[in-house]
């Protein structure tokens, strides 16, 4: 069997043309001996959905001698013109043999100039399984290197014809893998993928906000415990919007006020959102009872006054919402409950491995119970490490699955000294954003993620970290309650307030702790889960004894 780089296109749900080459990596990988390569594209075709690994190449053959084919596949239907073989692309056209010979070209450049004139062999190939060429003298490509439907069971037949696996081996073959799998590396443009990475999982994560709103009974009570990127968040807003479309009033509150405020600027503007001390604040103020906030126990008052406080009709509601439900307390649910209309409906959303102040899961009795630990929002290597890592202090870990369509993203585990800190970590952390921009990502696809609160943590009081300004919560509301913010190109968090967010990049630093217990456990799943694309993890010594996985490699 051939060996395919990059090797994990087997475990690829590809449709259309990807589907198509997945099928040819299945025939090439069969049918040519151990000895030969194959260079791929379709790794990366649910991220961008091109196929190519140079221009128009779909597949890039090295023979044992080192010598290169490069192979053009076109599926479907094919027009025979004067001019040439065309593929037609909705409106356009785009001759194929002109296509393969500028790849042919470009590659001819680029092997001249790292390997020297004449030290190398690229043979070219066309491979059109659906089609019959009827005129191969008009086609543009030598004829011998034409494969259609009338020859796709002899393809691996004519690879190994044109590049013979007895031949001598030539003097930069083994510099030719090297450039291969440095430019396939290269492929993918981090800073495009991120936007379509996005949008592809959160439509793969909107599966449990169609078919949980398909569920009907009454009174509606339901309480969902998802993981981390089941969907919980767009299951929210689409509530949300449903209430509003049916003329509904719909109240959305969560626990952490960074992420009533994300919820704001993404649920429809009719929805009332607020975390559970700012809906307390509305109702304090609004009954005449306006908070100290200097008072160290105000968050204890505004709770007391809202359990106390007349509910007048104005602040009742036909839906409610409650996310981060496991960082709720028992009194806080009959609070709320008089904020809904009789015949409303209730949904509670919580997942215990975010339970990050290790506090007892309300009793919702009467409920119905709704489960859904797949994860769709992070790499599937991410939460392949965390089952590993986690292990016994969070068994909770050990049922999740991915749903992610992304893998490889390679977990980095960077180490400090913790007897140097915090000038290590913060070093570190420096040395992290940089290894993030190699990568390809902007300064504002990455988000570090302090293991610390904002109290305890040496970045909080960072403008910059090296170079890079740092975008900040200053612990300042301004007159309208927003929260100010340092100005920076990097966003710089706690775990505490990032929860129930994401961000491509994400660097977990100042990781820390003597034994890994269940609340390191839960705080190391809450950090690396906020990653969509890439988790670089900055530890201490004695933390990375237990981060490094069992394999010996750096995550």
């Amino acid at each position: 069997m051939a060996r395919i780089v990059p090797d994990d296109w087997k475990s690829l749900e590809a449709t259309g043309a990807a589907a198509r080459e997945r099928e040819t990596l299945a025939l090439l990988e069969k049918a040519l001996p151990a000895d030969y390569t194959v260079y791929h594209g379709v790794h990366w075709t649910r991220l961008n959905q091109t196929f190519s690994v140079f221009g128009e190449a779909d597949f890039v053959i090295v023979s044992p001698a080192g010598r290169v084919m490069i192979i053009e596949q076109k599926t479907g239907f094919l027009r025979e013109t004067p001019k040439g073989l065309v593929k037609v692309y909705l409106q356009t056209e785009r001759n194929v043999a002109i296509a393969l010979a500028h790849t042919i070209e470009s590659l001819h450049r680029r092997f001249t100039a790292a390997f020297g004139a004449g030290t190398y062999f690229i043979e070219e190939l066309l491979y059109c399984p659906d089609h019959i060429v009827k005129d191969a003298a008009i086609a543009g490509v030598n004829p011998a290197r034409i494969v259609d439907a009338t020859r796709r069971d002899r393809l691996a037949a004519v690879i190994r014809e044109a590049l013979p696996e007895d031949e001598p081996r030539l003097a930069c073959a083994s510099k030719i893998h090297h450039f291969l799998a440095d430019e396939l590396a290269l492929t993918p443009d981090t800073s495009a993928l991120v936007g379509q990475a996005g949008t592809l999982v959160t439509r793969l994560a909107g599966g449990l906000a169609t078919w949980a709103r398909r569920l009907e009974f009454a009174p509606f009570r339901l309480r969902v415990i998802g993981t981390a990127g089941s969907g919980k968040t767009q299951l929210a807003v689409q509530v949300m919007k449903d209430a509003v479309a049916g003329g509904q009033r719909p109240l959305y509150v969560c626990f952490n006020r960074p992420l009533a405020d994300h919820i704001a600027r993404v649920a429809p503007p009719e929805a009332k959102v607020a975390n559970y001390h700012q809906l307390c604040d509305w109702i304090a103020r609004d009954a005449g009872r306006a908070p100290d906030f200097e008072s160290a126990h105000v968050f204890e008052q505004l709770e007391q006054v809202f359990a106390a406080t007349p509910i007048e009709p104005r602040w009742q509601f036909d839906v409610l919402i409650v996310d981060e439900g496991q960082d709720f307390q028992q009194p806080w649910v009959a609070s709320l409950e008089r904020l809904l209309r009789p015949g409303g409906a209730w949904w509670w959303l919580e997942d215990p491995l975010q339970n990050l102040y290790m506090r007892e899961p309300v009793t919702l009795p009467g409920w119905t119970t709704l489960k859904e630990t797949t994860n769709y929002r992070s790499p599937r290597d991410i939460l392949d490490y965390l089952r590993e890592v986690l292990g016994p202090a969070a068994p909770l870990a050990a049922a999740l699955a991915s749903g992610s369509p992304f893998d490889g993203s390679e977990v980095s585990l960077s180490v400090y000294d913790e007897a140097q800190a915090p000038e290590s970590a913060i070093d570190a952390s420096k040395r992290a954003i940089t290894h993030a921009l190699s990568l390809g990502f902007r300064k504002q696809d990455i988000a570090v993620l302090s293991f610390r609160g904002r109290e305890g943590s040496a970045l909080t009081a960072l403008d910059h970290l090296g170079p890079h300004r740092l975008r900040s919560f200053t612990g300042k509301y301004d007159l309208f309650g927003n929260p100010e913010y340092r100005e920076g190109d990097v966003l710089f968090e706690s775990i505490y307030r990032f929860k129930g967010q994401a961000a491509p990049c994400v660097i977990f630093t100042e990781i820390d702790f003597d034994a890994f217990d269940e609340r390191s456990a839960r705080k190391l799943f809450v950090g690396a889960t906020r990653a969509t694309m890439k988790l670089i993890v900055v530890a201490s010594q004695r933390a990375a004894r237990h981060l490094q996985q069992r394999d010996g490699k750096a995550a």
